[in-house]
């Protein structure tokens, strides 16, 4: 059976007709809808957000981590960077299939090369600045700061960011050029790679980069030099990244997200670097990823979504009026008929399943410490699904403020909410735990 599928799009400005695009597509078989490739898409993530929790289950005793116990405070900082740079990468290239900006070979070869460029400079040198707030807060903590050990936290780190975000922004492009190809949207298949990926590599590049700087800890010099030599490759991004426009707008503005996103995920590295180690709190290394990589996934995918539906109907600074309300409310943001709100309540049912799914999968794997009671249960979903609520009506609120403010949500959104989810993953998770121990 041969499909045709009729896309047709019109672009206002206020009530004046901007443009159009209509596009026709011919299939032998047709297209999953796009819920299904939703679904689809949060699943393959998710067993790679439970293999990333698996290996922080193993790695956590691991020598590195016993012994400097900061590296602790650089997982949530490393893992939501990462996070946030693919997934910002992902949502701006998305933005540009949709609305035809890489239909061009070479248009399309230039915004690769220069989004790439630009991760590089971003991984870099915000992957410094978490090893130095992750030294800071373990000296207000532990009273003093090893030398030795800062400087191996700084070259993991810092080496950690650049090869994962080489080798993620190498994948993401890859998926986004290619389910533009077969008909599928990029919003909703990209963001959930991007996370579960990154949380896996960055995972074991760091436990494996810094296990390796330990076991050469003798060798003074070689962390400053490798940090050093990573530093000094940063104008030559910075040159890359300025051939476009659009990114040499996001090389001046686009720090203030990053930054302020690795400092809120570093304090959810802190509070996992307190109860980790504690008896009450076994199973919290398996768990910390899943929670915060499926929130962080979801709220993406409702950022990304609004972000390309803002670019499709209006221009930064004038909203349409499908959206005029600057604060909406809870319930319009998930009750009402507005296909954003749609979205949303499609993203909220894939939270407990998605959950019990991944719960399952770690029971089968035997990782983690926890026993999976009754109470354990209900109390993490509970905490899984306040997280998600809370998420996606923030995604509502600040998508709307920041188009506004005339800034576009794909550079600076996601990297707060990302955070956001992982701070808010950490702490509900640490208080499930504790309630657990209450009513046992």
């Amino acid at each position: 059976m041969v499909v045709t599928h009729l896309a047709l799009e019109l672009r206002f400005q206020g009530k004046k007709l901007q443009g159009f695009t209509c596009k026709l597509t011919r299939s032998a078989q047709g297209f999953l809808p796009e819920s299904s490739w939703i679904i689809a898409a949060q699943v393959l993530s998710g067993l790679g957000i439970v293999a990333a929790g698996m290996v922080m289950d193993t790695v956590q005793h691991w020598e590195v981590f016993t012994e400097i116990s900061e590296v602790f405070i650089l997982v949530p900082a490393l893992v939501g960077l990462k996070g946030n740079l693919e997934m910002t990468l992902a949502s701006r290239l998305s933005t540009a299939a949709n609305t035809g900006q890489m239909e061009e070979p070479q248009q399309q070869w230039r915004i690769v090369c220069c989004n790439l460029a630009l991760i590089q400079v971003q991984a870099t040198v915000v992957g410094f600045l978490a090893a130095v707030a992750a030294v800071g807060l373990g000296a207000l903590t532990r009273g003093r700061v090893d030398v030795t050990q800062a400087a191996i936290l700084c070259a993991s780190s810092v080496s950690t960011a650049f090869i994962a975000a080489l080798l993620l922004g190498l994948v993401m492009v890859t998926v986004i050029v290619g389910s533009k190809k077969v008909g599928v949207n990029p919003d909703n298949i990209a963001r959930p790679i991007a996370a579960s990926l990154g949380d896996l590599i960055t995972l074991s590049l760091l436990a494996g980069v810094s296990s390796f700087f330990l076991c050469y800890q003798d060798a003074w010099y070689l962390p400053p030099v490798v940090c050093s030599c990573f530093l000094l490759l940063v104008p030559v991004w910075v040159i890359i990244a300025r051939q476009s426009q659009s990114i040499r707008e996001v090389l001046k503005s686009g720090w203030q997200p990053v930054i302020l996103a690795m400092s809120i995920s570093s304090i959810g590295g802190l509070i996992l670097d307190k109860t980790v180690s504690l008896p009450d709190y076994e199973g919290m290394a398996v768990f910390t990823p899943v929670i915060n990589g499926v929130g962080g996934n979801l709220v993406a995918i409702q950022a990304s979504r609004m972000s390309t539906f803002l670019h499709y109907w209006s221009v930064p600074a004038a909203p349409p009026s499908k959206m005029s309300s600057n604060y909406p409310r809870p319930c319009t943001c998930f009750c009402s008929s507005d296909v954003n709100s749609k979205s949303a309540r499609v993203l909220v049912t894939l939270v407990v399943p998605g959950h019990l799914f991944f719960l399952y999968t770690i029971h089968l794997l035997r990782g983690g410490h926890a026993a999976m009671t009754a109470t354990f249960i209900t109390c993490y979903l509970s905490a899984a699904l306040l997280q998600v609520v809370i998420l996606l009506y923030a995604a509502s609120l600040i998508v709307r403020w920041l188009w506004r403010r005339g800034l576009d949500p794909d550079n600076f959104s996601i990297p707060y909410l990302t955070a956001l989810g992982d701070l808010l993953g950490t702490g509900f998770l640490a208080l499930s735990f504790r309630l657990v121990q209450m009513v046992s």
